[in-house]
């Protein structure tokens, strides 16, 4: 009889085998489907089994660092299992985990799925009033938070364990109390395939956020396909930027490098410093490189060429990476940003994965497992040239959550005539790339044409004076509504009209009349915790007017 451990592995295998084959990578992948699966216990435990190599390197801003090799992390997440099992923790428990990039986390992570709790990820960026949310929807049993951040509970009502990490605090369990258990930890019974593992609350950039559910394979198994585009091999020293509580830190910081059998690299940076950051890329040798857009539009604004060893593989997701972003790295390092495309409800469902031939502007094909159709925008029909992009659910794909947790209007709506249903709208060419155009609420029209936003920030961060750029419809009498542009200037450019007029003349150069750009503001950009630009907030800015708005027809 297979084990669910020979599953995975012969599912992972083929996809490394075929790591730069995608049409026999697309074609041939079939998803492990085990009847019980727990990751932690059927397969980090099990390649752990006397692996002295490092599965998590931590350097901090001040030079101090940890290593923890896979033997080691297995060993601690047995002693974190036996306490928070002696604390009361029991299968399918909610726990809030609220920590940074430290050890505990990981060590906590592993712990929880041994136990078959379930995690509810958190950002030490919360506040009270997020927290009791989180608390409340989510009905939180056990919190465990740094003891720095236990005061933001002195006002979040519940009865949950309180667990502190790093430290003493009056009323909390001090998480260090793990250490002193057993080494050895005993599962309390099989953990079916469906069990929920993982609650996450959606950074709400435009509602109240959801909470979308995860079993014990839609995020371990699903993100094989992860792994698969960010070409992680064995052996790899993964270094993904992504913060602690947000899908992608899963993604990226632990199950797709501990499917490969990767290290995970962090520099625990408070203040970003693309020069530190390279250095210590450099010092620990990373082969493989994810950031969001944000950073990578920041790295291009330093040296790029102090990177002595340049990564293997570089990939972008979270939001799409601009073309100008994507030339300015390949000459400088040699290799080419990978964009990828997924959401918290899934794992990455687009990408370009090492050896497909890039075409610039695209997000690449379906990933192996998936089935991709764009719904047509009026009927709702698969086989649209553009369209809402749409997971075919006949092909069941594992990395697709359960549902939004306690919404199931919300949830038949997302699911609605055979397909998951991303809200994002992209058009697909002969070839079968894909090209994002927007969140279905973003494009707009502009005298009766469609405006994708992406497509117009792109340009605007082709001209030096842009590092970042947001574009939204703003009213117009005449047209119904026009593009306007809220630009954060690179070091060196000053807010103001001449460059107001420079920007605007840059417009008319590379965009199409109907698209150029009509009026423009200077200043930050409004982001959700994890880093994505609030474009509902500058909506509704725009829509109430701003004394600080330059208007292209003020230079003609």
């Amino acid at each position: 009889m297979t084990t669910a451990t020979e599953l995975f592995r012969s599912a992972r295998d083929f996809l490394l085998e075929h790591r730069e084959d995608y049409t026999a990578a697309y074609e041939g992948f079939t998803w492990p489907r085990p009847r019980n699966f727990n990751w932690a216990l059927d397969w980090f435990d099990v390649i752990a089994d006397g692996n002295e190599r490092t599965a998590l390197h931590i350097v901090e801003e001040d030079g101090t660092e940890s290593r923890v090799s896979f033997a080691e992390m297995s060993a601690r997440s047995d002693r974190v299992a036996n306490r928070l099992r002696a604390w009361g923790v029991r299968p399918e428990d909610r726990i809030l985990v609220m920590l940074g990039n430290q050890t505990e986390l990981w060590e906590t992570a592993l712990a929880a799925m041994k136990l078959r709790a379930v995690v509810i990820p958190a950002t030490p960026l919360l506040g009270p009033a997020d927290l009791r949310d989180r608390v409340d929807r989510g009905r939180v049993r056990h919190v465990i938070v740094r003891a720095e951040d236990t005061g933001k509970f002195d006002d979040v009502p519940g009865d949950y364990t309180r667990i502190a990490v790093g430290g003493a605090a009056p009323g909390w369990q001090p998480y260090e109390d793990a250490y002193t258990e057993e080494a050895a930890f005993t599962p309390d019974g099989p953990t079916a395939a469906d069990d929920p593992l993982m609650l996450y609350f959606t950074s709400g950039t435009t509602a109240r956020p959801k909470l979308v559910e995860h079993t014990h394979v839609s995020y371990p198994v699903g993100h094989l396909a992860t792994m698969y585009w960010i070409g992680l091999r064995p052996g790899d020293v993964h270094l993904n930027i992504s913060s602690p509580g947000w899908a992608k830190h899963a993604w990226s910081n632990l199950f797709a490098p501990w499917n490969a059998e990767a290290t995970v690299f962090l520099y625990n940076y408070t203040r970003f410093d693309a020069a530190r950051l390279m250095a210590e890329m450099d010092r620990a040798g990373v082969t493989t490189f994810c950031a969001p857009p944000t950073v990578w539009r920041m790295l291009i604004q330093a040296d790029l060429t102090q990177l002595a060893r340049r990564p293997r593989e570089v990939v972008a997701a979270g939001e799409p990476l601009n073309p100008e972003v994507i030339e300015q790295v390949r000459e400088a390092w040699g290799v080419t940003v990978r964009d990828g495309f997924g959401q918290t409800e899934t794992a990455v469902q687009v990408s370009n994965s090492p050896g497909q031939v890039l075409k610039t502007g695209s997000m690449g094909r379906p990933s192996p497992g998936y089935r991709v159709a764009l719904l047509d925008p009026v009927t709702g029909a698969p086989g649209a040239d553009e369209g809402e992009i749409a997971l075919d659910l006949s092909a069941h794909p594992v990395g697709l959550m359960t549902g939004y947790h306690g919404d199931p209007d919300r949830t038949a709506e997302a699911m609605a005539g055979g397909y998951y249903r991303t809200g994002d709208i992209g058009s697909r060419d002969a070839d079968g790339y894909l090209t994002y155009v927007g969140r279905s609420d973003d494009v707009f029209k502009a005298s009766d044409y469609k405006i994708s936003p992406f497509e117009l920030e792109s340009a605007l961060l082709e001209h030096e004076a842009v590092a970042e750029a947001a574009v939204v419809p703003a009213p117009d009498a005449l047209r119904l509504a026009v593009p306007k542009a809220y630009v954060v200037l690179a070091a060196g450019w000053e807010p103001g009209p001449d460059t107001a007029k420079v920007l605007f003349e840059h417009s008319r150069d590379v965009l199409a009349p109907y698209k150029r750009l009509r009026r423009l503001e200077f200043g930050e950009l409004p982001k959700t915790v994890s880093g994505k630009i609030r474009r509902i907030e500058l909506r509704e800015a725009t829509a109430a007017g701003s004394a600080n708005e330059y208007r292209e027809e003020d230079f003609r």
